[in-house]
């Protein structure tokens, strides 16, 4: 397998070299970008494996850069941005993003935040299919692939790791924090909100009523499991 390659897509030249610096010392290929539009110009033509993205671009909202990338492709986002309140991390999430570094950062921090997004993201393992509600809802832990009455669900990978944790274990409740974990491999803070926007999210594309959901089913005071049994 050939090296993993990153969109780097920021207004400073100065963080996209220093960025671009040390993820080349860990032998990743590295692509850069200093506006919105660049940035989706070259995600389309160069498809790289993971955009690591500031939300303070001067023609495009980073934003409006993620929805845009959403619509096209399910490639991981880490989203960099000085906005360090929780409203603006779950509004990240709610986009899409699959990790939020807060400006000033660490480097090398950073680079391992891409080294786990990544390896979570790379297909692999050995499970099984997972089937629901005779053949309804079909989760392919190998492949990363879900469907439901036999389309295609075009999952993120945090949704797809909070699914599977879930459909994994079928039947036990998963905590927030476990959740998290799951998903996102630290102790994430804010870890409460975060797994209820990766819910609301899923819920959504599920085709799930948030007032009698089946497949992501809330336990009060606890987290969430999965409320349909699985086929033998």
């Amino acid at each position: 397998m050939g090296r993993a390659t990153v969109l780097v897509v920021d207004d400073e030249r100065k963080i996209r070299d220093m960025v671009r610096a040390f993820l080349e010392r860990q032998r990743y290929a590295v692509l850069q970008a200093g506006t919105g539009q660049e940035a989706l110009d070259v995600a389309l033509r160069l498809k790289p494996d993971l955009v690591v993205l500031d939300l303070m671009l001067p023609d495009l909202a980073g934003e409006e850069v993620a929805r845009s990338l959403r619509e096209i492709s399910q490639v991981p986002i880490i989203m960099l941005t000085a906005k360090a309140g929780e409203a603006d991390r779950v509004a990240g999430l709610q986009l899409g993003a699959d990790d939020y570094v807060v400006k000033p950062f660490s480097p090398r921090e950073l680079v391992a935040r891409v080294d786990a997004v990544l390896r979570r993201a790379r297909p692999g393992g050995t499970e099984g299919r997972l089937s629901f509600d005779g053949g309804r809802l079909v989760i392919d832990p190998s492949g990363r692939e879900v469907r439901l009455d036999g389309a295609q669900v075009a999952l993120t990978r945090s949704e797809f790791d909070l699914l599977a944790a879930l459909a994994t274990t079928a039947g036990r409740v998963f905590s927030r924090r476990e959740l998290v974990a799951r998903v996102h491999g630290y102790d994430y803070e804010g870890y409460e909100r975060t797994a209820d926007v990766h819910v609301k999210n899923l819920r959504a594309k599920l085709h799930d009523d948030p007032r009698a959901p089946r497949w992501v089913v809330t336990v009060p005071g606890v987290g969430y499991k999965v409320g349909a049994r699985p086929d033998a």
